[in-house]
């Protein structure tokens, strides 16, 4: 029983029509959903990904209007690597980031690059692996972000880190402090370091951190997570996949999710993100739900070709 890397990853956002803009106009993703926070209604939760709306190439935002900039800290992710394919397609990207006046950094087969609220980034030369992409007119498919390959991010207790990843999740150590969660079809990279100073919560932090595995699997997780003593939630119907958390000992949120139904469970693929959509358990509540969030058009809606 292994995991298939990372499914997804969350964070918060405090401004809803800026996140849309930069993960979609200028990163190039795809909102594959537009939908809530199920845990508190009032306020989105917006699904990016490739055109098919994959696992493994999913960031996610709760967004919560006006949150004070965060800072990562310790037991907190502080960094998301996304592959892309070549030298060529780094190059494209520190021009295309530097015309959005966005600041880059350049270090071998990397760059990295923060968002507008502060949330680290760094794209990595993964050469001949299989690219999974979202159409957008203005960005060449071959340079296009393909995936979530890895996470950075801050641990008090490497020990109790490496304990949870190596005897619970099944990891690999792969270089000096740096696991490998490795499936079937994806595999993905946590590294801890040293935390800088205490971490707050806020916009432009990472909330959690989604391994992934099937659906057939998924219940496994639960039976393995009780045997070696790891206090979690039950499995949690997410509407679009179905999820378990836990908190690592040294404070990062992990999710355990699978792989179905998927997004298209609400609407046809060549709609996805083009209207809000909430779980049918939220339905009777619509009106009020809607009234309470900020406009979003379909960001696909004004699209002409480059």
């Amino acid at each position: 029983m292994h995991l298939e890397g990372i499914h997804h990853i969350t964070m918060i956002t405090g401004d809803a029509p800026g996140n849309v803009d930069f993960y979609t106009r200028v990163l190039g993703l795809r909102m594959v959903a537009k939908t809530v926070n199920q845990d508190d209604p009032t306020v989105y939760h917006l699904f990016y990904a490739d055109e098919q709306g994959s696992p493994g190439t999913e960031m996610t935002f709760f967004e919560y209007p006006g949150a004070r900039p965060g800072r990562a800290g310790a037991g907190m992710v502080h960094t998301l690597i996304s592959r892309v394919a070549s030298e060529a397609a780094l190059d494209f990207w520190a021009e295309r980031l530097a015309a959005e006046g966005v600041a880059t950094e350049r270090d071998g087969d990397r760059l990295r690059f923060a968002d507008p609220e502060g949330l680290g980034h760094e794209l990595a030369v993964d050469a001949g692996a299989e690219l999974h992409s979202a159409e957008h007119p203005r960005i060449p498919a071959e340079h296009a972000l393909g995936g979530l390959i890895g996470v950075r991010a801050y641990s008090v207790d490497e020990t109790g880190s490496r304990r949870v990843l190596e005897d619970v999740l099944g990891a690999t150590p792969v270089a000096p402090s740096t696991w490998e969660l490795r499936g079937d079809e994806r595999a993905a990279t946590i590294t801890f370091e040293r935390a800088p100073a205490a971490g707050i919560p806020g916009a432009g932090t990472v909330h959690h951190v989604a391994w992934g595995t099937t659906q057939a699997e998924h219940p496994r997780w639960l039976e393995r997570l009780a045997e070696r003593g790891v206090r979690s939630t039950p499995v949690i119907d997410r509407h679009y996949f179905h999820s378990i958390y836990f908190r690592e000992p040294g404070g990062v949120l992990y999710e355990i999710a699978d792989d179905g139904p998927g997004f298209t469970v609400d609407l046809p693929l060549d709609q996805l993100g083009s209207k809000v959509i909430l779980p049918p358990w939220l339905e009777s509540d619509r009106e009020a739900i809607e009234a309470r969030l900020t406009p979003l058009p379909d960001p696909r809606a004004s699209w002409t070709t480059a």
